[in-house]
């Protein structure tokens, strides 16, 4: 039996990377499938390669953006059982030490990766808490257990959004809603790329393969550990 047909997922960051793998396999999987991303022409190209898939544009940093967005995919999708808080932000690259960086810089990380899937969260838990089962996914690092030089913006980011999870999945784990924070591993992305511009791609994991071990994971329902690496 197929865990994904009919679930009604939201995918952040779903036009690059990790979170377009993502959107990709759950559509071909029967999900009814939901993606947000700032760009419009990746999103209109999305929706082109796969009919079914509904894009809205959308910037997760920006607080007026969230709860418009939300009210879109809970009338679009008729509610939602899986959100993946995939969209991510790097921070300036080349990148730099704690001490070089800007305030404002630091900011943007924090809207983007921690805030943005706090919002989220709040604003379409609340439909699978009335319904009593639903699973909030959010992608993390090994930087956020790694110190990491020139990372720091990235890595303190994703250790906050970790401990968020541990945190909502501690409050509300009698609701029948879960939490997880997924490191996906070092991809092929062009996140990682912007990050490393030497890196080997070849010891870099592709984003399907990510995506895979991602979905094998939820399928098996196993939520005794909240953070985990595929």
């Amino acid at each position: 039996m197929n865990y994904f047909a009919n679930k009604r997922v939201l995918i952040t960051g779903g036009t690059s990377g990790l979170g377009r793998a993502l959107a990709i396999q759950l559509h071909h999987m029967g999900a009814k499938v939901g993606i947000l991303a700032r760009g419009q022409a990746q999103l209109d190209d999305m929706t082109r390669q796969f009919p079914g898939i509904y894009a809205l544009q959308a910037d997760v940093s920006n607080k007026h953006d969230i709860y418009p967005a939300a009210g879109s995919i809970n009338s679009e999708l008729g509610g939602l059982d899986i959100l993946f808080n995939a969209a991510s932000e790097l921070g300036p690259t080349p990148l730099r030490l704690l001490m070089d960086s800007d305030c404002e810089d630091f900011e943007q990380v924090l809207q983007t990766n921690l805030l943005g899937p706090f919002r989220l969260t709040k604003a379409l838990v609340p439909s699978m808490l009335l319904a009593e089962n639903g699973l909030v996914v959010n992608i993390s690092s090994d930087a956020a257990i790694h110190a990491y030089p020139g990372w720091g913006l990235y890595s303190v980011s994703k250790a906050a959004l970790d401990h968020l999870t541990r945190l909502f999945d501690e409050e509300l784990k009698s609701s029948g809603v879960r939490f997880l924070a997924i490191d996906p591993g070092d991809m092929h992305t062009p996140m990682h790329l912007a990050a490393v511009p030497d890196a080997d791609v070849s010891e870099l994991r592709h984003p399907d393969e990510s995506a895979r071990k991602i979905l094998s994971l939820i399928a098996s329902q196993d939520f005794s550990q909240i953070r985990r690496s595929v």
